[in-house]
């Protein structure tokens, strides 16, 4: 069967993909890092689909080439690597794209390489040198957690190098999952890549307010003031609560949803394509409701994790988590009754090994459907009847877990024709030591000698619509005070909505005092009722930007953090908000930045509207130590797309399950 244009390329054409790279490189290693689908470009792609949704396709219809990107290392005889890419027809069984990545972007991290800089730090006499500096309680070892090197300071080379946080572990509990974030260590650890060499140890201030940036109170129990903090249940003193009942997701007669094809989804009116990468994880293509197109293409592109520890070399601290290790490749194999409830479809994902081969990751992606509360409802007190309609989502979630921090995106699919795209953030805090006694300005402690940072988590959402057709424009919408007059205004009650069009790429930030809207319109379909153009339309959330001085490392190579929605037009592969390579950055390149500095023409043509929001993370001690989810919702809903609210057929049947409590089941255990 010929895979569909979308559909992520099976292990069959990774390992293809990989000979067919490996023959351009006689005799020589070859480290592999990716190979994955390159998306068909757009043009190609849209008269593909075209035939496809008019049922025109046949055995014979013209394909998109069907290609893959290769990133991979070059192994010189001088051992040091050189990065490339190349990009192969799968059909043709050619490369047809060749590239040797300058010295001054670097690859996305590996696993591989993290297990290298644990091995060599163990190994390094510098290391045990500076471990030697601290007298370790009897039954703790130390653990090291590969962390991104940051932004390169101005007086780097453009060495790739790696860093790593060092924690205890107290080993005497005999369990694996002691929480060893609860012993920070003040000593890092980098790795100079290409020689895999530990070049020096990084000591950092462990002092608090008012103690300065340098300096770093020596002693030898430098954990004696620590505590532990586990998580697992079974290490908790008290152990789990014992008064929680049940609360099962019971669909007896399956699910609604139908999946043909291993990637098309078919729900209520939906219908749209799942797909994977190991940069953005889980992405939505060609979503149309009720036979209407809405969006071509909806992926989560980038988001930027910096810490405001000035302290070197905690200024450093800046991670991409997509950019720099992949959200696909950090993904989790999802539990079922865990991380989804109800009845699953699940959607395994497709990575690569060191040496090229296709390995599967099961369990990427799940699909379900959950309560969303209620939908619709009104109760005519005339008549005492109440129509209510339960507003049931469509679930498309993966989950990346990146070192400590934990981050769960999905996409949800209503019944009133909305998207909705949801970040949560949960995980265990990145945490360094502060001495016994003492508070800082850089960040809250929340257990003894253990100080979390403050920092941010600014994601970007990238939309690519398709309002009724490929040809789409934005509209700034703002409701304004009038002033009371005479003439339009003379109770002052009135408020008068405006609307620009945007004509060309730019930005622009949130403003709730001004209701600000985005709208994308198609500007050739007109609804019949209020004559306005159709539209989806979201309220940019109003989060704080990024905190970095402008000219700092940090501000220049996250510049998409700066503002909170961008508007530019299609290019073929420009997808990731940050530019293709973030790791030791010093600046964004192709991102969206550079594309908003084009100035290109973004009225009636093919759009792309960028959305970026987040959360200022200043560290509570009921954070530790592990957070509560932090919640954030992108709501992308229908504005004059439709001529009445499309959830009006939902049944509003009753849950059979339903019942009400008795006295004795509630009221067994109170006390009065």
């Amino acid at each position: 069967m010929v895979p569909h244009p979308l559909a992520i390329l099976s292990e069959e054409e990774i390992n293809l993909a990989r000979d067919l790279v490996l023959a351009e490189h006689p005799k020589t290693v070859v480290d592999f890092r990716e190979i994955f689908l390159q998306e068909p470009p757009k043009a190609q792609l849209l008269e593909f689909l075209a035939l496809e949704h008019s049922g025109c396709l046949s055995p014979t219809t013209p394909r998109p080439p069907r290609l893959a990107l290769c990133q991979y290392d070059v192994i010189g005889a001088d051992r040091v690597p050189s990065y490339q890419e190349s990009v192969v027809d799968l059909v043709a069984k050619k490369r047809v794209k060749h590239q040797v990545i300058g010295k001054e972007h670097h690859a996305a991290l590996s696993l591989s390489e993290f297990d290298t800089l644990v091995e060599r730090c163990f190994a390094s006499p510098l290391f045990q040198a500076a471990l030697a500096e601290f007298d370790l309680p009897e039954g703790f070892e130390v653990v090291i957690e590969p962390w991104p090197y940051g932004g390169l300071d101005y007086s780097d080379s453009n060495k790739r190098y790696f860093q790593g946080l060092c924690f205890a572990q107290d080993a005497s509990k005999k369990h694996p999952d002691a929480n060893f974030y609860s012993y920070p260590l003040p000593l890092i650890p980098v790795m100079d890549a290409h020689t895999q060499e530990i070049i020096r140890v990084d000591r950092p201030a462990t002092g608090g307010k008012g103690d300065g940036l340098r300096e770093q109170t020596f002693k030898r129990d430098i954990i004696g003031h620590c505590k532990a903090s586990d998580y697992i249940p079974e290490l908790l003193p008290a152990g789990s609560r014992k008064d929680l009942k049940p609360l099962n997701v019971v669909q007896p007669e399956g699910p609604s949803f139908r999946i043909t094809n291993e990637s098309l989804v078919e729900w209520q009116k939906w219908r749209f394509r799942v797909a994977f990468n190991p940069r953005e994880g889980a992405t939505i293509h060609d979503v149309w409701y009720d036979g209407r197109s809405v969006m071509h293409r909806l992926g989560i592109s980038e988001m930027t994790v910096p810490y405001a520890d000035p302290r070197p070399p905690f200024h450093r601290k800046q991670a991409f988590d997509f950019g720099d290790g992949g959200g696909g490749n950090m993904a989790n194999n999802l539990s079922i009754g865990c991380d989804c409830l109800g009845v699953i479809k699940y959607f395994d994902a497709i990575l690569t090994g060191p040496d090229g081969t296709a390995r599967k990751l099961p369990n990427a992606i799940c699909l379900h459907e959950q309560d969303g509360g209620i939908g619709w409802k009104h109760s005519n007190w005339r008549t005492g009847r109440a129509v209510v309609t339960r507003n049931r989502e469509l679930v498309v979630q993966f989950i990346i877990t990146l070192a400590n921090y934990e981050y769960i995106f999905a996409y949800k699919f209503d019944q009133s024709g909305g998207i909705t795209v949801e970040s949560r953030a949960t995980g265990i805090l990145n945490v360094v030591n502060i001495d016994a006694g003492k508070v800082s300005e850089y960040g809250n402690v929340v257990s003894g000698g253990v100080l979390a940072q403050n920092h941010q988590h600014i994601f970007c959402v990238r939309m690519d619509p398709a309002i009724d057709g490929p040809t789409n424009s934005v509209q700034i919408e703002e409701s304004h005070p009038v002033p009371m007059n005479e003439a339009t205004n003379p109770h002052g009650n009135f408020y008068q909505v405006t609307s620009e069009t945007i004509e060309r790429a730019c930005y622009f930030d949130a403003a709730p005092e001004l209701n600000r809207t985005v709208k994308m319109i198609n500007p050739h379909k007109i609804n019949p009722i209020s004559k306005k153009p159709v539209a989806y339309k979201f309220i940019p959330l109003a989060t704080q930007r990024l905190l970095a001085d402008p000219k700092s490392i940090q501000a220049q190579r996250a510049q998409f953090a700066q503002h909170h929605v961008w508007v530019t037009q299609h290019r073929d592969g420009e997808l990731y908000a940050g530019g293709r390579y973030t790791l030791q950055s010093q600046k964004e390149v192709d991102g969206v930045s550079d594309a908003v500095k084009r100035g290109d023409s973004v009225n009636d043509t093919d759009v792309v509207v960028w959305s970026t929001f987040g959360i200022t993370h200043n560290p509570r001690v009921e954070d530790w130590p592990v957070m509560p989810v932090e919640i954030f919702q992108l709501m992308i809903k229908p504005a004059d797309f439709f001529t009445a609210n499309p959830s009006l057929d939902v049944p509003s049947g009753k849950d059979a399950a339903s019942r009400v409590v008795s006295g004795s089941e509630c009221c067994r255990n109170a006390h009065i």
